[in-house]
């Protein structure tokens, strides 16, 4: 016959394991939470050490280009180079953030790199401009500031960035050109030499001198005070065309002064063959009378007149139509 002190000594017994399961789980959450709590203050240090380091690192950066000769005079590539170190400390304070709470990078990053596979893949042509912008700023054929011809577009380049190349022409037009087009095509760089040569074709008759011509458009060329003597102005024939003989005037000048002093010494050769008594052909139409009075076609012919800029000259192209 059990006595009435067993079910109270089992009860005591099942408390006490309660009570000591309670308290060794309550140590055991309160060393979690401790844990927690220092990685947490550790993982934020390192995150403001991170803010702090990569502004540092960009401090240094701007300071070590800037003594390079060719990072201090382009702007768009020390930019580049600065925004490129600030994002690879912030990558790595990121990552020591997540693996200091403990969360496993390694899966992290493979998850990226499929995503970033994907994403890669729906994007070719905006990682196009992006593999075209890189190139285009360490490869440098224009900075910003320079005047260049891009698929038929002039203009001043305003913003090299890594998509797009942004440029501004004569008229204040912005153009957006994306770098993909700009790597894969022809690029002129209109300033990117120092010096730059003019060429005016000019029309004068068959019946003038052409010697004094040629010293007419050299004297009109030198006197101007914009354009080089070394190498000093030329002038020559260079054509025999059907109603004209094409003169050629060749001058020096720097760059920044190229537009307007083609534009004077054009102005300048135009009053010195005037000057000179040297014919310049114009449009002009003869009639060819042949037949009858009564039915008497008209051949007409017709030159073109030659102009300072990419008309034809006076000879390079003529038309024969008859009328009754």
């Amino acid at each position: 016959m059990s006595t009435p002190i067993a079910p109270v000594l089992a009860a005591v017994t099942a408390g006490e394991k309660a009570a000591a399961f309670d308290v060794a789980m309550l140590a055991r959450l309160t060393d979690l939470a401790g844990d927690f709590a220092i990685n947490t203050a550790i993982a934020l240090i390192i995150l403001v050490a991170t803010v702090f380091a990569a502004k540092w690192a960009a401090r240094a950066t701007r300071r070590g280009l800037s003594r390079v000769r060719g990072f201090r005079h382009d702007p768009t590539v020390l930019s580049f180079a600065i925004q490129v170190v600030r994002v690879v400390v912030y990558i790595i304070g990121f990552i020591a953030v997540l693996q200091r709470l403990g969360v496993q990078t390694t899966s992290i990053l493979a998850v990226l790199g499929a995503a970033s596979l994907a994403v890669g893949l729906a994007l070719q042509g905006t990682l196009s401009n992006v593999a075209a912008g890189v190139m285009l700023l360490v490869l440098r054929p224009y900075r910003v500031g320079d005047l260049v011809d891009i698929n038929n577009n002039v203009g001043k380049v305003t913003r090299l960035d890594l998509f797009f190349t942004q440029m501004s022409d004569a008229n204040n037009v912005k153009i957006v050109i994306p770098n993909a087009k700009v790597f894969s095509d022809t690029m002129l760089n209109l300033s990117g030499q120092q010096t730059r040569r003019m060429e005016l074709k000019m029309s004068v008759g068959y019946s003038s001198d052409l010697t004094e011509a040629r010293h007419a458009l050299i004297t009109a060329a030198s006197a101007h005070e914009k354009v080089l003597q070394d190498p000093a102005p030329w002038a020559g024939v260079t054509n025999l065309l059907d109603s004209a003989v094409e003169v050629t005037l060749q001058a020096w000048t720097k760059s920044e002064d190229y537009w307007q002093t083609k534009a004077d010494v054009f102005q300048a050769a135009k009053e010195a063959l005037d000057a000179a008594n040297i014919e310049i052909p114009f449009p002009h139409q003869v009639a060819v009378p042949y037949g009858t009075e009564d039915m008497m076609p008209v051949v007409t012919r017709r030159a073109s007149q030659t102009s300072p800029s990419s008309n034809p000259s006076p000879g390079d192209a003529h038309t024969e139509s008859s009328e009754g």
